[in-house]
């Protein structure tokens, strides 16, 4: 018997099959464009996942064993609007995309922070990749569209729904419009009209959604599921109070289990779940910025480790503020920009890729820092995972910036291992999610902080000047900035 778990990525379809005693007997990754034809609008293809999901359940099949269950998992806060027959309307609203700020900012005036608290839990901000201010947006600059929306689903509920037939979102994913009684909450929902019909019924995560209808592994059942941050947790082990995790992708997730709550501003605490109170903080960039830097100079980001190994972030380094596509928690400033300071003429490459990389770490901290406010909880290490964590220069970069050790776990690919954790649990062949990833999350290494770790903690200091003084001239440039409608 086998569970299979599937990751619709920002940028990538990633899948493992997996037996019972977490022996790996196949895996599948494959990229997909994501669009950006204008300043601020950034989408994707919702064909272009179906089309990988169905390839990797094709080449599972071809193994001939038994699936027992499947889960899936996705990136959170993008949106396919579909019609009654659950057919897009348009390309998908990938998180990044903010062509609706303005509708959230006036979303966000209409409702203090003393009410998001009694409605959310936590005073959770409205912004441009919330799913309130993306159907304010259809409405009002695609009315046509948004007449014939019958659906606003993310992209798991999307090719879930598309492989069973049947429709369901799960509260966690359903973060700023969930209570803290996993509901969606009136006084969030009805700032928009319409939202309550087109908003899909919740489940729990370990429910079952439905089952396969047709083509590799018909009838076999498939898991609710939940975001791509809460699924990696799982799957770097993050299970139990004061435990806390680093993911790296496009962006970094920082994450912080703690039963106390401390509203903090910035940070997103989800709603108790099966005795689990998470404390999130998605920043905007984390590999995406060392992707960019890599098409600067030509470089692959596999090439860019190989180039920076053995050196070390030094007094003289390049400070560098990793804000290319604005800042989500614990800023939650869309005008941020990137910014290198302390440049001179003998640093080179390398330097800057040190500098990008110390940034991203640094980002890291500022939420960490946040988290750790708003669970009144220190963890002694941070569990890491993703695709962002293969270079070990880097990995010792962030344990230096968190003054504490960080924990690489095995698989890179831990939202999809978190999706078949959770299929496990909920098929009833592992008793719960602790021990489900007890058994089937490894360890691969700890990176202790180093003798770098005191000059990190005088950079940071100075890294967070540099963010406060570059606000105003980011906002003076951000007036001359066409926002596109």
């Amino acid at each position: 018997m086998a569970l299979i778990g599937i990751d619709i990525g920002t940028t990538a379809v990633k899948a493992v099959l997996v037996d019972l005693d977490g022996r790996r007997l196949a895996s599948y990754a494959a990229g997909y464009p994501t669009t950006r034809s204008r300043p601020g609008i950034v989408e994707q293809d919702p064909a272009d996942w179906l089309i990988h999901v169905r390839a990797a359940l094709t080449q599972f099949a071809e193994l001939g064993r038994q699936v027992v269950g499947i889960g899936i998992t996705s990136h959170v806060n993008s949106h396919v609007f579909c019609d009654e027959a659950l057919r897009p309307l348009a390309p998908a609203m990938v998180w990044q995309d903010g062509r609706a700020a303005a509708e959230a900012a006036l979303l966000d005036a209409r409702i203090s922070p003393g009410a998001k608290r009694a409605a959310l839990g936590a005073p959770i901000p409205i912004d441009a990749s919330h799913a309130l201010a993306r159907m304010a947006w259809m409405a009002a600059h695609e009315p046509a569209i948004w007449a014939q929306t019958r659906a606003v689903l993310s992209p798991k509920d999307y090719v879930i729904a598309a492989l069973t037939g049947q429709v369901a979102a799960d509260p966690i994913a359903s973060v700023g419009l969930v209570g803290l009684d996993l509901r969606y909450a009136p006084a969030i929902v009805d700032l928009v009209p319409r939202a309550d019909q087109v908003l899909p019924q919740l489940q729990d995560p370990l429910d079952i959604t439905g089952r396969i209808q047709a083509g590799p592994f018909t009838g076999v059942p498939v898991v609710t599921g939940t975001m791509d941050a809460w699924a990696a947790m799982f799957g770097v082990g993050v299970v139990g109070h004061g435990q806390a995790m680093n993911l790296s992708g496009t962006s970094e997730v920082l994450g912080l289990i703690s039963a106390d709550r401390r509203p903090e501003p910035g940070v997103i605490t989800f709603p108790d779940w099966r005795g689990i109170t998470l404390h999130a903080g998605p920043t905007q960039s984390g590999g995406a910025s060392l992707d960019w830097v890599g098409r600067i100079i030509g470089r692959t980001a596999a090439d860019l480790s190989v180039m920076v190994s053995g050196l070390a972030v030094a007094p003289d380094t390049p400070l560098f503020l990793p804000h290319l596509a604005g800042e989500r928690a614990p800023l939650w400033d869309l005008d941020a920009r990137g910014v290198f300071a302390g440049l001179s003429a003998p640093h080179g490459p390398a330097d800057m890729v040190l500098a990008v990389m110390e940034g991203v770490a640094f980002s890291a901290r500022l939420a960490l820092e946040a988290l750790q406010r708003a669970g009144d909880c220190v963890p002694r290490e941070i569990r890491a995972g993703g695709g962002g964590t293969a270079s070990d220069i880097w990995c010792q970069i962030r344990a230096d910036a968190f003054g504490r050790p960080l924990l690489r776990m095995q698989a890179q690919d831990a939202g999809a291992v978190g999706a078949m954790v959770m299929a496990g649990a909920s098929c009833g062949l592992l008793p719960d999610l602790a021990t489900a990833a007890a058994r089937l999350v490894l360890l691969d290494r700890v990176f202790d902080p180093g003798p770098g770790a005191g000059l990190a903690d005088r950079r940071y200091t100075i890294w967070r000047d540099l963010y406060a003084q570059m606000g105003p001239i980011n906002r003076a440039l951000a007036a001359d900035r066409v926002i596109p409608v």
